[in-house]
């Protein structure tokens, strides 16, 4: 595939430190592909706040993903910018903000994720009444499923479709859903669909065990990672740390050390963009080949660690994979 401009300034400007890393990373991706790799991508932090979707919903429609791991802000926040993204705050100094102005954001009914305030009547408020009704609906008819199976309900539904704000194009759940794309959400409770679903388990309007759980995704992670393990294997492209990472690079190791299977490939690429300091004890701050010691990678799986800011690096990285 010929490339665009945009990887063409990469290849020529980005030569060293970083920079460098970004390309190396980015080829090491793009051949794990082309000789039949699959790979999983993993999204920490608010990466859909920060509109990954732009480059990422194309990155899905185009097979350069086959699953994804990602937080349950990322999965609700991504369909909240859709159908609110006019009523959304950019606050350019967020950084002088006092704790008095914080506070006045909070009255507002906007909540700060850096520089850009999600407007929780529009979002949260918007998405709870139609999820809220799928959510009771399989509750009566006694049927379970997982966080991002009822997300891929509600956008399927269409019912929400007359309000979007941006181009669906746009976003990386539509992908998603339109594919059927396998998603992971580990630890699905923290995050604001998991809190609003939490109360009507309290107000006994739904069951928790209507929610699939964190166990049933590891469960059904190892079913499909032997499955799709073969040949030249399953790459991570790890953006961010936290649990959207550390869960489901745990797999392999499961498989291998607790069940005794000793026929589990290892994760066969492996690169993380990270701002966290290589540091004490910290799993985001650890760097590669801290994993070999764990039974994630092998000494020979191709590792690579751009230590700068996701919101720039993975869309560039994206770019260059989609040959813009």
């Amino acid at each position: 595939m010929s490339k665009g401009p945009i990887s063409q300034f990469i290849q020529h400007h980005y030569r060293h430190f970083n920079a460098a890393a970004l390309v190396d990373a980015a080829k090491g991706y793009e051949t794990h592909l082309l000789e039949g790799g699959k790979m999983m991508v993993t999204l920490a932090g608010a990466m859909s706040t920060a509109e990954l979707g732009v480059s990422l919903a194309e990155m899905i429609r185009q097979d350069k993903v086959q699953i994804i791991s990602c937080t349950g802000a990322n999965l609700e926040e991504d369909i909240m910018n859709l159908v609110a993204h006019s009523h959304y705050k950019r606050i350019p100094n967020y950084r002088d903000l006092t704790p008095e102005q914080e506070f006045e954001l909070l009255e507002k009914g906007l909540n700060r994720v850096t520089d850009t305030c999600i407007p929780e009547e529009e979002a949260f408020r918007k998405i709870q009444q139609h999820i809220a009704k799928i959510w009771k609906d399989a509750d009566a008819a006694g049927e379970r499923y997982f966080p991002h199976e009822f997300m891929y309900k509600l956008l399927l539904s269409k019912v929400m479709e007359e309000g979007y704000e941006i181009d669906p194009k746009d976003s990386w759940m539509i992908a998603a859903a339109e594919k059927n794309l396998p998603i992971i959400v580990p630890g699905w409770e923290d995050s604001t669909m998991g809190n609003i679903f939490a109360s009507y388990v309290i107000k006994n309007e739904v069951k928790a065990t209507t929610m699939k759980s964190g166990i049933e995704y590891m469960v059904w992670l190892a079913d499909w990672y032997r499955q799709n393990s073969g040949g030249k294997g399953v790459g991570f492209f790890q953006i961010g740390g936290g649990i959207a990472g550390d869960f489901p690079i745990c797999v392999v190791p499961m498989m291998y050390q607790d069940l005794e299977w000793h026929d589990v490939p290892f994760w066969s690429y492996f690169c993380q963009i990270s701002d966290s300091t290589t540091s004490y004890g910290s799993y985001s701050g650890a760097v590669p080949n801290e994993k070999i010691t764990w039974g994630k990678l092998d000494i020979h799986t191709p590792k690579f660690i751009v230590e700068s800011d996701a919101t720039i690096v993975a869309p560039l990285i994206f770019a260059y994979l989609l040959g813009w």
